[in-house]
C-alpha cells in the first residue's frame, strides 16, 4: 500500500523566498512607477523615460565591462588579470588613481567596470583607488570646469581626484595587510566575494574559448547573470535620481551652501551625498554660488562628494559590496571631500 508523503509548506516558502531575493529590486522599481502612475501619471512616464535613456547611455560601458568579465571567466584569463594587479599593490594603487582621474566614467558608469574587476579577484585596494578617483574628473569635465570655475579650480579638482584615489587605495591596502577586507563582494556578484582562488591558483587559459562548449556556456551564463544584476540596480538608481531632480528644490541646495568658514564646507560635503545633479549640471550651480560669496572650498567639497557618493551611485555600490566595504567607501569619500575642500579653502586664504 502506497503511503502519501506528508505535506510540507517549507519547499514553497523557500522557493518564494528565493524568488523574492532575486526579484525584489525589480519589484521596488515597479512599485515606485505604479505609485507614480496612480498619483502623478506624467511623472511616472518621465521617470521611466529618464531611467531608460540613462541605461541606454550607459549601455556601451555596460557592454564593454560585462563582455570583459564574461570573456575573462570563459577563457580563464581572470586569474591572469588578477595576478597582474596583485604583483605590485603600491604601484597599482598609484596607477589606478591616476587612471581614474583621467577616465571618462561618471559615478554610475564606473560601476560595471568595478564589478568586473572585483569579480576577477583584483585586490580591493587598487579597485578602490580607481573607484574613488574616476567619477570626479575626466578630460571633458576638466575643460568645462575650467570654463565655468577657472583653470585653477579645474586643476585642483583633478589633483583632488587622484589624491582621493591614493588615500582610499592606501587605507584599504593597510587594512588588507592586517587581514581585513578579504571578502568584499556580496553573494551572487561575480565570484561571490573573495577572489583569492583566482589569484593563487594557476589555470590554463584558452583564449579561443569558443572552441570548447563548456567555456562557451560559461561565457553566456556569466554575461547574462552580470547583465541582469547590473541592469536592475542601475534602473532603480536612475528612477530615484529622476525623482530627486523633480522633487528636491534647487534653492534648498543654494541656501545650504552659502556662508564663510569651515561649517559651509562640512554642509557642502553632506549635501553632496544625495546630490541630484550630475557633475556637468552642478558646475553652473556652484559657479553661481561662488559668485554670490560661497567659498571655493565648499564648492569643491560639494562637487567631489556629489560625484563620488550621489544617491544613485551609492545605491549601485551598495548592491555590489558587503556592508563593511560600503561603509568604508562612504567614509573615505566624505572624509576626503571635506579635507580637500578645507585645504583648498586654506590655500585661497594665503
Amino acid at each position: 500500500m502506497l503511503q502519501s508523503k506528508p505535506f510540507t509548506i517549507w519547499p514553497f516558502v523557500i522557493n518564494v523566498a528565493g524568488f523574492w531575493k532575486k526579484g525584489q529590486v525589480w519589484f521596488v522599481s515597479l512599485l515606485i512607477l505604479a505609485v507614480l502612475l496612480t498619483v502623478n501619471p506624467p511623472q511616472a512616464s518621465s521617470s521611466f523615460q529618464f531611467a531608460l535613456s540613462n541605461l541606454l547611455h550607459t549601455f556601451p560601458f555596460l557592454l564593454l565591462s560585462i563582455g570583459l568579465a564574461a570573456y575573462a571567466s570563459a577563457t580563464g584569463a581572470d586569474g591572469l588579470i588578477a595576478r597582474v594587479f596583485q604583483g605590485s599593490p603600491r604601484k597599482m594603487i598609484v596607477l589606478a588613481a591616476i587612471a581614474g582621474g583621467l577616465s571618462p566614467f561618471c559615478s554610475c558608469g564606473v560601476i560595471p567596470l568595478i564589478a568586473a574587476l572585483l569579480s576577477m579577484g583584483v585586490p580591493l585596494a587598487a579597485v578602490m583607488a580607481f573607484w574613488l578617483a574616476s567619477p570626479i574628473m575626466d578630460p571633458s569635465m576638466f575643460v568645462l570646469t575650467a570654463g565655468v570655475l577657472g583653470f585653477e579650480f579645474a586643476l585642483v579638482k583633478t589633483l583632488t581626484a587622484v589624491s582621493l584615489g591614493l588615500l582610499g587605495g592606501t587605507v584599504v591596502y593597510l587594512l588588507s595587510a592586517n587581514g581585513r577586507l578579504l571578502d568584499t563582494l556580496k553573494e551572487g556578484v561575480g565570484n561571490g566575494g573573495c577572489g583569492g582562488t583566482k589569484v593563487s591558483m594557476a589555470k590554463p587559459v584558452a583564449w579561443r574559448f569558443w572552441q570548447v562548449q563548456t567555456r562557451v556556456d560559461r561565457f553566456f551564463r556569466e554575461g547574462v547573470k552580470t547583465t541582469l544584476f547590473l541592469t536592475k540596480w542601475l534602473f532603480l538608481a536612475y528612477i530615484l535620481e529622476s525623482l530627486m531632480l523633480t522633487y528636491l528644490p534647487a534653492d534648498l541646495v543654494s541656501r545650504s551652501l552659502g556662508g564663510e568658514g569651515i561649517l559651509p564646507i562640512a554642509i557642502a560635503t553632506l549635501v553632496g551625498v544625495p546630490a541630484y545633479l550630475n557633475g556637468y549640471a552642478a558646475l553652473p550651480l556652484v559657479g553661481g554660488l561662488v559668485e554670490q560669496g560661497m567659498t571655493p572650498g565648499a564648492g569643491l567639497a560639494f562637487l567631489v562628494a556629489g560625484g563620488v557618493t550621489s544617491l544613485p551611485a551609492a545605491l549601485a555600490v551598495f548592491a555590489l559590496v558587503k556592508k563593511q566595504v560600503f561603509v568604508l567607501y562612504l567614509a573615505l569619500a566624505l572624509g576626503g571631500s571635506f579635507l580637500a575642500g578645507l585645504l583648498f579653502h586654506l590655500w585661497t586664504l594665503l
